[in-house]
């Protein structure tokens, strides 16, 4: 007789945490687009208002788990690949200071100061346990660069809030860890062992460090070109590499993984934006993490419906 196997919180996916980093990551493409391109605005708002809403969700629902299945979760944070999805919520909130910052500037910088502080304790204690070697080398996969480049991020944010000086500092932090990460993975990815298929859609995270970066610089100097297009030569290189790729990756079915495609085509389609690429381009960039962005969520919205996040993988 098959034993029937009750669906139960226990086995929620750790990464959903990484949806509103999806979701917001497009919105803040329209905000951009608004600027730049004379977009809707209200399109870029309404996005961060679900990533809100959709971020108060999976943090409570993944909190309502660590209550009642508490070692469901410690097993997740233990797991080489997963457990780096447990930053997420650090850059979701940092998003979403962002958001608010335009409505209740205090508020935004407040949100923001918080998501930095627990993303910066969250990268000090992974990067404890890889000097107490107490992971091996399959924590070498791209949502690594999730907690420990992160960091890079919150300039993007932090300089129109006032955080000019602490911007600074974790723009520093987030370029070297990427510089010393990303050896490690390409290491990783040609010596082997080779990314499991369902886990290869998270190559695109390459793209995110560099674009987001870009960003960062402008934000930092105050306008783009100069210091900020030596990273956007290398994030072009990269998207032109991964579009090459885009025959390889659509092989591959459905899973959460394909949410690694949405935030760092969103970051790319930003930075084109803020460097003053064409119109055309920055259009074309803008409606492709839209289109993808969407279908991952009806993909994701038609799996949870049938129940496939409730029960154990495989």
């Amino acid at each position: 007789m098959t034993r029937t196997i009750r669906p139960t919180l226990e086995h929620l996916p750790l990464p959903m945490l990484a949806m509103p980093m999806g979701t917001g990551g497009v919105g803040l493409a329209w905000r951009q687009a608004h600027e730049t391109l004379g977009a809707p605005a209200a399109v870029g708002e309404v996005l961060l208002a679900f990533t809100l809403l959709l971020w108060l969700a999976m943090v409570s629902v993944q909190a309502l788990r660590a209550l009642r299945y508490p070692e469901a979760v410690t097993a997740d944070l233990r797991h080489p690949v997963r457990l780096a999805f447990g930053a997420a919520p650090t850059i979701g909130l940092m998003i979403i200071s962002a958001f608010l910052h335009r409505y209740q500037a205090d508020f935004g910088r407040v949100l923001w100061g918080l998501a930095v502080a627990l993303h910066l304790l969250f990268a000090m204690g992974l990067l404890r346990r890889i000097l107490l070697g107490r992971l091996d080398t399959a924590v070498l996969v791209p949502p690594l660069m999730i907690p420990l480049v992160g960091n890079i991020l919150a300039p993007v944010f932090g300089v129109p809030m006032g955080f000019v000086e602490a911007s600074w500092m974790m723009f520093g932090v987030g370029l070297l860890l990427w510089l010393a990460v990303l050896p490690l993975l390409l290491h990783r990815i040609v010596a082997g062992p080779p990314l499991p298929p369902t886990l290869r859609p998270s190559l695109v995270i390459l793209l995110a460090p560099p674009a987001v970066g870009a960003l960062a610089l402008v934000a930092l100097l105050g306008e783009p070109g100069g210091a900020s297009l030596t990273l956007v030569g290398i994030a072009l290189l990269v998207a032109a590499v991964l579009v090459s790729l885009a025959r390889h990756l659509a092989a591959i079915p459905f899973g959460l993984p394909w949410w690694s495609v949405t935030f760092p085509s969103a970051a790319f389609a930003a930075m084109l934006m803020a460097e003053g690429f064409g119109a055309w381009l920055c259009w074309l960039a803008l409606a492709a993490t839209t289109g993808l962005t969407a279908w991952v969520a009806a993909r994701t919205a038609q799996a949870a419906l049938a129940g496939a996040f409730f029960r154990p993988e495989g």
